[in-house]
């Protein structure tokens, strides 16, 4: 594969102080659903002093408009597949991570649909326990605000996942036998997005080690450890790949070790971490033609307020709150405003357990080619905000 670069961000410079010994009685990362037991939302616990589930989980063709609140969302293939991203316009990350919705690719999962343009460079590696993507985007055909970026994982500050109940699918999984109608569950899964780019993996359960390579307590250190990879410039390509390292562990001179990732509070410096990590071996990689591969997001427009086009047309034929049909949820409607935008009851943009907020420079890959997710940290590098003090 001809030219590298080593996608990298930090994440974003604000974060959110929430109640310490909260923790799901059920966490998301536990639940094992079927595709077709989907119910209509999956995090229903009462109690967490971060707020409730925003979106839902049961999505079809009546919620497939630019203003659904979808969150179930899919890894398949390179002209099939979703990221998270806000809901409200110019949003950033941290503001929003507990409440994401899908935008993919591909209609007919009933999401938000990635306008045309959206996607400028993308890879996807298939290893024997994961699917990982990376790539280049305009972010702001997303929603995404600012400069800075941040993590949406299965574990999340309280064991909810961010977005807060939010599935993830993929018919690629050896499980589906090649079946594009067989979905399977990815229960452990990191994704990065900000900064004109994303990244993420989607781990197989039956995989070697799926806790290990999908782990969501390395936030601070972005795409370069999490989902390190290779993505030439203006390139759209699907390659096999070996396993990475689980991400923290390094090996020196024969002696393996794993970082561990301090906390919020401590600063890290990004130059003297004790390993820098590269992209595992890929192979077989297939080239493909961004335009005939992104052909649902033609005509789809952007959203108002997000400094580029007009406002957002509806993708399918649902009514303007995007829910989905009666089709066996509880509740028809449970969207959370008919413009899509955030729930201001639920406080959300809450730090990681692990702590996710840090004024830290990106660290340089030292590569060339495509380009590189460095972040600029402004002056809101140490801000925090406390809620609930319970």
């Amino acid at each position: 594969m001809s030219g590298s670069t080593l996608l990298s961000f930090v994440l974003l410079a604000t974060s959110t102080v929430v109640r310490a010994d909260y923790f799901s009685s059920d966490p998301l990362v536990n639940k094992a659903i079927a595709y077709n037991a989907i119910p209509y939302q999956v995090m229903t616990d009462t109690d967490d002093p971060r707020g409730f589930q925003t979106g839902y989980n049961i999505c079809n063709s009546t919620t497939e408009t630019q203003a659904s609140m979808c969150q179930t969302m899919f890894v398949n293939h390179i002209d099939d597949f979703c990221l998270w991203a806000p809901p409200a316009a110019n949003t950033t990350i941290s503001d929003s991570e507990g409440e994401e919705v899908a935008w993919c690719s591909k209609k007919g999962h009933g999401t938000r649909i990635m306008p045309e343009g959206t996607i400028t460079s993308f890879q996807m590696i298939k290893t024997p326990s994961y699917i990982q993507i990376a790539g280049t985007m305009n972010q702001n055909y997303l929603n995404v605000g600012g400069t800075d970026g941040g993590e949406l994982d299965s574990g999340g500050q309280d064991g909810e996942g961010n977005p807060m109940g939010g599935l993830v699918y993929t018919n690629a999984f050896p499980a589906s036998n090649g079946d594009n109608t067989t979905y399977i569950q990815a229960q452990h899964w990191s994704f990065f997005i900000g900064n004109g780019a994303f990244c993420g993996k989607i781990c197989d359960q039956t995989g070697s080690n799926p806790q290990g390579l999908c782990n969501n307590i390395y936030d601070r250190l972005g795409c370069d450890y999490n989902a390190p990879s290779d993505v030439p410039a203006n390139t759209f390509e699907v390659c096999l790949g070996d396993d990475m390292t689980p991400v923290g562990t390094y090996v020196v001179n024969g002696v393996t070790s794993v970082y561990t990732q301090p906390a919020e509070s401590v600063s890290i410096d990004y130059d003297a971490l004790p390993y820098t990590p590269t992209p595992a071996a890929t192979s077989s990689c297939t080239p493909y033609v961004s335009a005939s591969v992104f052909t649902d997001g033609v005509g789809v427009t952007v959203a108002a307020g997000n400094g580029v086009g007009a406002a957002a047309a509806p993708t399918g034929s649902a009514g303007a709150s995007g829910a989905p049909a009666a089709s066996g949820a509880s509740g028809a409607s449970g969207a959370s405003g008919a413009s899509g935008s955030k729930v201001t009851s639920a406080p959300t943009g809450s730090a990681k357990s692990s702590g996710s907020s840090s004024a830290a420079p990106a660290k340089s890959s030292g590569t060339s080619g495509a380009v590189a997710l460095g972040v600029s940290v402004g002056a809101m590098a140490l801000s925090f905000v406390a809620v609930l003090a319970l």
